[in-house]
């Protein structure tokens, strides 16, 4: 077993404790940005759609159905504020990607994989023309992405993609010691403002005639035969012709759906503003977001005043399934990030990061979206997004909205959307499965990416990482 580069290269523990010393622990999209509050749901309502939940998905959803009927009632209930979880706080990659990667699709659905990713492309594009149509300042731009070998047997997984670079065309373009190779897709991957673009989603739905309620958590859906769901908050309840879910990560209203996914928590640093003397020294003059190909990997991009975001590697479960506040303070994870951080780029070695900040991903064990609907067709559902649910939210939006109709349109037609992941086990098995998943996908990060016997048989029964 080799050492990967970040374990050869360590910076000094010294350099890690100054850069962490004043470092805020909350999230710098959320902080950049000063949303209004939108009133608490209280009485008795009545709704052609409500949506659960305030983040893309339930936003996308509320926003798509108002554009395809303007005189429907729409009410979007949030138990928190807009965009406070996953939509606020991800790196704001906005991925063409509806499968993980196209590798990821291309393994589960052959068939269709050419299609998801046109479809993928359509999705990327009508979100860009979105944000146009709506003057919306989400800080949008179609950046790219920059993938980088930094281990040599990576460099083969490189060399046939399309902008494939040697490391010093890589290096040439942002300059890391760490950096072996790399390929540059272009147009598949915009970068956003993850803050913003959630109140910007939210203000452009209540444009439309949405409307809000905040602080306002769904206890229950009572659904009785023939009859319209009813959705009760603490304070008050909407009865309603359909119901769109889009609780991510947290406990699902149907019983059905809470063993398809499990909380993985991800970590995040957030550099202060670069100087003009530090930017020069790592040379990353464009705007494409970066990520390497680690199993454990890591992804980082700019911001508008030239921050770093550095996420990514350590991700997370805790047992039992739990969400917890607590478990976003862990000060390991914040330090290996800090070393990874320095050893990819050497030359920022004083820079001093401003923000941590954590939380947990909605993971399935296919890796992207799963869909579908209950309750008679009253009730539709959209989760598991695995991190890649910036752009991906938008077409289950769509997804949800046509499994509401009832009638069936290429989206609903989908193997894709049709098959459903496989479930994870209850506890204990749950826990000693990620446990060992994760140790195992640390050891092929140390064997050249060979898979050991473990991985193999998560591959061959589709529960194979393969992003």
């Amino acid at each position: 077993m080799h050492t990967t580069v970040f374990e050869r290269r360590p910076p000094a523990a010294s350099v890690i404790d100054h850069a962490l010393r004043a470092t805020r622990h909350s999230v710098f999209w959320l902080d950049d940005i000063t949303p209004p509050s939108y009133p608490r749901l209280l009485g008795t309502h009545l709704a052609d759609l409500v949506v659960v939940g305030a983040g893309y998905a339930g936003l996308w959803t509320a926003l798509r159905a108002k554009e395809r009927d303007p005189g429907r009632r729409v009410i979007v209930v949030e138990a928190r504020t807009v965009g406070w979880a996953a939509s606020g706080r991800n790196g704001g990659f906005c991925e063409a990607s509806l499968t993980h990667g196209h590798d990821n699709g291309a393994t589960r659905w052959p068939d269709e994989i050419g299609r998801l990713d046109e479809l993928g492309r359509e999705n990327l594009d009508a979100i860009g023309e979105t944000v146009a149509r709506y003057g919306m300042d989400a800080e949008f731009e179609r950046a790219g992405t920059l993938s980088v070998a930094v281990e040599p047997h990576q460099i083969e997984w490189l060399a046939e993609e399309e902008g494939f670079l040697d490391a010093a065309a890589t290096r040439a373009l942002v300059d890391s010691p760490t950096y072996l190779a790399g390929a540059w897709e272009r147009d598949e991957t915009a970068l956003v403002h993850p803050g913003k673009l959630a109140a910007e989603l939210a203000r452009v739905a209540v444009a439309a005639g949405v409307e809000i309620f905040e602080h306002s958590r769904v206890v229950d859906i009572d659904s009785e035969a023939g009859s319209r769901p009813i959705v009760r908050t603490k304070d008050g309840a909407v009865r309603a012709a359909a119901v769109a879910l889009a609780t991510n990560v947290f406990p699902s209203l149907l019983t059905r759906t809470r063993l398809l996914t499990v909380p993985v928590y991800d970590y995040v640093l957030m550099t202060e503003p670069l100087t003009a003397e530090q930017k020069a020294a790592i040379g990353w003059e464009g705007r494409q977001g970066i990520a390497d190909l680690a199993n454990q990997f890591h992804y980082y991009r700019l911001t508008r005043d030239d921050r770093i975001l550095f996420g990514g590697y350590d991700a997370i479960y805790h047992y039992g399934r739990k969400v917890r506040p607590a478990y976003e303070e862990r000060a390991s994870s914040y330090r290996t990030l800090a070393s990874h951080f320095f050893t990819t780029f050497p030359q920022l070695e004083g820079l001093r990061f401003s923000h941590r900040w954590s939380g947990p991903i909605d993971t399935c064990s296919r890796f992207c979206a799963f869909y579908g609907v209950a309750r008679g067709g009253t009730v539709a559902y959209a989760a598991g997004f695995t991190g890649l649910g910036v752009g991906a939210t938008r077409f289950a939006a769509d997804v949800m909205l046509d499994l509401l109709g009832g009638t069936p349109t290429e989206r609903t037609e989908l193997k894709m959307v049709k098959d459903k992941p496989i479930p994870f086990p209850p506890e204990p098995v749950a826990a000693l499965g990620v446990t060992l998943t994760k140790w195992s996908l640390d050891r092929a990060d140390h064997n050249q990416g060979r898979r050991n016997l473990l991985l193999r048989t998560l591959d061959a029964v589709g529960m194979g990482f393969d992003s």
